[in-house]
């Protein structure tokens, strides 16, 4: 919010004529200033309300000690901003009475040592008070058309951001509700601490309303959904205690993405708004009775079944550059579709965080591997993807198990798509171990603990050893062949593993310290990076 400080009122022209020395109270000098009183009433303090300054040049102010004090206490109590007393009518060094009240109370406490117009600094501070107030109005207003006008153009989030970016000034987070970056836009300040161990700094920072300040990690955070209904968080960087107009600012653009998620379901067909709710009730509580009776609703049926959850990963047809990601998730939704139907076998298919999920009805007798592989065949004819496959469920009380397998195994593939044309849990191995945990705090701190040290160098000298690092595990038995990845000599390759060696205090020849670095870069690997502005 614009204010105007007893500070600025001190260094503007007229007052500066004025010669002003400030004698007691200096940790006052931040207080707001609401409006300017001329006055030489001793009991002037029933009429001040909070932000007042008051100008005297105290001809009518008691004599004594006590009734100065008296004063003073009067005059902050009210909440006043401060006192300024112009010298030479009635005093040419002010009371220390009343400089030591004004002292012990926090009230500033200004001489002015040479004559000025009471009147022209009232009409000046106060005509800065309107134009501060006025520009505040314009400001909220400025907030209020521009998201008015994104809301009416159905913007996406990645505009609403740059929206909320561009008033506040900030950077600007959102994250879903697995406290992971799906999108930011970034402020003057560098970008790279403000994301740092996003996780796990998330994680910490507690909902207490709907728009929360915390002032540990200088984050505003505004929820986004109804409380136990929530989808994710927006956060705006706030060093210090946010503006009403920051918090306003965050809480229109989280209603202008919460409307944008409302245009999107209701841009879906009925059925696959259908299957996306369907598919979200089972992953929250497969055990609900009204979800088990709309999936039967919708035809998808429980009775005699086993099910298989499906995560499908999209990638862009190599060569392919004018069909964007969300185009490319609608035509492998429609491929799926279109299998599942080819097969038979009833499906509930839905985009959620911008992969397909699936989930197969099949007879409780049937081979579901082949199945599957069957219904993989026929999308990979079509696109471009990595498909990952859960266990099959006996019943569906056990739906979202499979559903959550399939996403895990998908999050531990390695972006190629070379390989089975289906992963499921037995090919991921320990990929798969680690995706489960890469949200698990321990790991992350972990991960840290191992190649920090090595990140640093990296980060101050320009090398790269944690690439030869890795280069060494992921071809353990030829150190020549690890050297010839980086497309390095091998004495440049030795090299730099002795740097390793002396950077961690260890032996790479050491089995565990190796597993160990092996295990920390696939962690690493497999962790979420935040989206790029």
């Amino acid at each position: 919010m614009a204010v105007v400080t007893m500070a600025e009122v001190l260094t503007m022209p007229l007052v500066r004529a004025g010669n002003p020395e400030v004698v007691a109270g200096r940790e006052g000098l931040g207080v707001e200033v609401r409006w300017v009183h001329t006055t030489e009433l001793a009991d002037i303090a029933p009429l001040l309300r909070g932000g007042d300054l008051v100008l005297s040049t105290g001809i009518a102010l008691p004599d004594s000690d006590a009734g100065l004090q008296g004063f003073a206490t009067s005059v902050a109590d009210s909440g006043a901003a401060g006192v300024i007393i112009e010298l030479g009518r009635r005093w040419t060094v002010l009371p220390a009475a009343l400089v030591e009240a004004c002292d012990e109370l926090g009230l500033a406490l200004v001489a002015l040592h040479h004559v000025v117009r009471f009147a022209a600094v009232a009409q000046a501070v106060g005509e800065r008070v309107v134009d501060e107030q006025l520009e505040e109005l314009r400001q909220s207003q400025r907030v209020h058309d521009t998201f008015t006008e994104l809301s009416i153009a159905e913007a996406g989030p990645r505009e609403v951001l740059e929206a909320a970016q561009r008033l506040a000034g900030v950077t600007v987070v959102l994250e879903n509700e697995d406290h992971q970056v799906v999108d930011y836009v970034a402020g003057p300040d560098d970008i790279d601490p403000f994301l740092a161990d996003w996780r796990v700094r998330s994680r910490r920072v507690r909902d207490a309303g709907r728009t929360t300040w915390d002032q540990g990690q200088g984050w505003l955070v505004t929820r986004l959904g109804k409380r136990g209904r929530d989808w994710g968080r927006l956060v705006m960087q706030a060093p210090s205690e946010p503006s009403p107009r920051l918090a306003a600012v965050a809480e229109r653009a989280a209603a202008a993405l919460a409307l944008h998620r409302l245009h999107d379901r209701h841009r879906d067909s009925v059925v696959r708004r259908t299957h996306h709710e369907l598919i979200l009730g089972l992953l929250n509580d497969p055990t609900d009775a009204d979800i088990q009776r709309r999936c039967e609703i919708a035809g998808f049926p429980l009775k005699a079944r086993q099910f298989v959850g499906l995560t499908i990963r999209v990638h862009p047809t190599p060569g392919e550059t004018s069909t964007p990601l969300s185009g490319r998730v609608e035509e492998v939704i429609a491929a799926t579709v279109l299998g599942a139907h080819d097969l038979r076998t009833p499906a509930l298919v839905c985009e959620l965080d911008q992969e397909v999920r699936a989930l197969l009805s099949l007879p409780a007798s049937a081979r579901a591997n082949r199945l599957v592989d069957d219904l993989a065949a026929r999308v990979h004819r079509r696109q471009h993807v990595t498909i990952g496959a859960g266990r099959p469920s006996a019943g569906v009380l056990h739906a979202d198990r499979t559903l959550r397998e399939a996403g895990q195994v998908v999050s531990s593939v390695r972006d190629e798509t070379t390989g089975p044309q289906v992963h499921r849990l037995e090919d991921v191995h320990l990929r798969g171990l680690l995706a489960l945990l890469g949200s698990d705090e321990r790991l992350v701190m972990f991960v840290d603990r191992e190649l920090d040290v090595l990140r640093r160098h990296d980060a101050e000298a320009g090398t790269d050893l944690v690439g030869a690092v890795r280069a060494l595990v992921e071809h353990p038995a030829s150190k020549s062949q690890a050297a010839a990845s980086l497309h390095l000599s091998r004495p440049v390759f030795y090299d730099r593993l002795a740097k390793v060696e002396r950077l961690l205090g260890a032996k790479l020849d050491d089995p565990e310290i190796r597993v160990s670095l092996h295990v920390a870069l696939l962690a690493d690997r497999l962790m979420p990076a935040p989206a790029p502005a």
